[in-house]
């Protein structure tokens, strides 16, 4: 096999999460990115292929690439390459947080919604809670300018979740399997709150000290780790519908 057992399981991990995101309603035509660090090293990055459709990738498709963008194995002969600008809010990440083993940016209508929100993520259900930290970033135009990286990574700090303000969202996080698990439950609680805004009622608010809590309790050290126990449910679900992305 051209590739080692390890970056094979990877690419098949995120070939996989490509493929769950149209699935639950969290993809934007040929555009975003899920990037994964190949477990072992410090700058290899696996990344789609620009212009494929998310229900398109496969594992021997992904491009692999360093943390400055430059392509160290392309499987495709056609042209086909990277989206280097889009790649601008991944390498930040990636380059910053060595504790972040995938990065999910997406342009959701619901996220989307809430980016443009002055109030921002509001804990009103218990999938919002969990987020009670979460970072936001300004609009500075389409993510071109290598500047704002400096910015985006200040914006994040130590947070695994990000809204960017008049944009999307976007999740950084330890594994494949928990960043498919964040982004799901973000994208799950910006959609509660645009149904619950359009509803133009009063909204209920639990205590400071409840949304404390509930925040804790879904802490990975507290329970557990969120998504890796549903990870093998949701390559099975895949499987049952089209297992192609492991080619």
């Amino acid at each position: 096999m051209k590739y080692s057992d390890t970056e094979w399981e990877a690419r098949v991990d995120l070939a996989a999460c490509y493929r769950l995101m149209p699935l639950f309603g969290m993809s934007d035509l040929v555009y975003n990115h899920i990037t994964a660090r190949i477990p072992g090293t410090d700058d290899e990055i696996l990344i789609n292929p620009y212009g494929y459709m998310y229900e398109e990738i496969t594992a021997s498709s992904l491009i692999k690439i360093n943390i400055k963008g430059e392509v160290l194995d392309n499987p495709h002969t056609d042209g086909t390459g990277v989206n280097q600008a889009g790649y601008v809010i991944h390498s930040a990440v990636h380059a910053s947080r060595h504790d972040v083993g995938c990065v999910i940016h997406t342009h959701s209508r619901a996220g989307m919604a809430v980016s443009a929100m002055e109030c921002g993520l509001l804990p009103i259900t218990q999938t919002s809670m969990r987020f009670k930290d979460i970072a936001y970033h300004d609009y500075e135009s389409v993510a071109i300018d290598m500047d704002e990286q400096q910015r985006l990574v200040a914006d994040l700090g130590r947070q695994d979740a990000m809204i960017l303000r008049n944009h999307g969202l976007l999740v950084a996080s330890p594994s494949i399997a928990e960043a498919f698990n964040a982004m799901y439950w973000l994208e799950m609680g910006c959609r509660a709150q645009v149904d619950a805004l359009a509803g133009n009622t009063k909204l209920i608010i639990p205590s400071a000290q409840v949304v404390e809590r509930t925040h804790h309790l879904y802490q990975p050290s507290v329970r557990r780790p969120f998504g890796i126990m549903e990870w093998p449910a949701m390559r099975r679900y895949l499987d049952r519908r089209d297992a192609s992305y492991k080619d």
